[in-house]
Formats: C-alpha cells, sequence, structure tokens
C-alpha cells in the first residue's frame, strides 16, 4: 500500500514544481518569439540602426544647450536643500545625506556663477570643504542671496 503512494508522490512532486515554469514559457511565448526575431536581425538592418543611431546623436549634439534657471530658482532650489541636509531623512542615511551634499554643491557652484563669486568646492573634502560652503553662502549672501 506505501509503494503506489510513494510513486504517486514522486510523479507528482516534480509535475507541481515544473507546473509554474510551464505556465510562464506558454503565457510568455510572444515575448520569446520577438527577441529570437530581433536576434536574428540581418546585417543590413543593424548597420541601417547603427546609422540612424548616430544620426540622433548627431542631432541630439547640434541642439542649443538650455538656458541656466535665473537667480530666484537656483536661491529656491538652494534653500529646499539647505532644509534637506539640516533635518528630515539626511540625518538618518549617510547616502542620502551625501546625495544632498553633492546637490548642495553643484548649485551652489551655479549660483558663484551666475554672481561672479570664486568657489574652490571640486577639489576639498571633509572639514576644509564645509568651511569654503560657509565662505561660500557668506559671499552670496553680501550679494544679496538669501539661504534661510
Amino acid at each position: 500500500m506505501a509503494i503506489p503512494h510513494v510513486v504517486v508522490l514522486a510523479a507528482a512532486l516534480p509535475a507541481l514544481l515544473c507546473l509554474p515554469c510551464a505556465v510562464a514559457v506558454v503565457l510568455r511565448a510572444d515575448h520569446l518569439a520577438s527577441r529570437r526575431s530581433w536576434v536574428r536581425r540581418d546585417v543590413r538592418d543593424t548597420r541601417r540602426l547603427h546609422r540612424l543611431d548616430q544620426g540622433l546623436s548627431d542631432t541630439l549634439a547640434r541642439l542649443p544647450a538650455p538656458p541656466p534657471p535665473c537667480i530666484e530658482q537656483i536661491a529656491a532650489e538652494l534653500r529646499r536643500l539647505d532644509r534637506q541636509r539640516r533635518s528630515g531623512p539626511t540625518t538618518e542615511s549617510t547616502r542620502w545625506l551625501a546625495a544632498v551634499l553633492r546637490a548642495y554643491d553643484e548649485w551652489l557652484r551655479l549660483a558663484c556663477r551666475s554672481l561672479g563669486v570664486s568657489e574652490h568646492l571640486e577639489p576639498l573634502d571633509g572639514i576644509d570643504r564645509e568651511i569654503e560652503r560657509v565662505r561660500v553662502e557668506g559671499e552670496l549672501q553680501a550679494n544679496g542671496m538669501t539661504f534661510r
């Protein structure tokens, strides 16, 4: 009596384990077929796609650069990032804080370029960079920009 149960169980278990895979293959057959046809593309089609891609890259390279943001937008972004670096999720996550500080430094550089203030944030790190941030903020505030 136990041997038929073992045989049925031995046959049913692999069937139950393979059933989800079989269903997935049936449902995704159209996707697999389209991928196979993409792999079997003609060499001429591939060359045409490369030429099209090159043409698009050349077109994008010739587009004019977007205008820089106005000083009010820069100031608003600096205030927002300043709030984020002093409170919120940045106090719990070092990665988040590093990302906010990178963005804050980029916007500080943009503000310095807009107002003609010299800055040296890029080569510095650690406490030296923080001191340079404070100096740059002071220079920008002297030129009329408010942070807080």
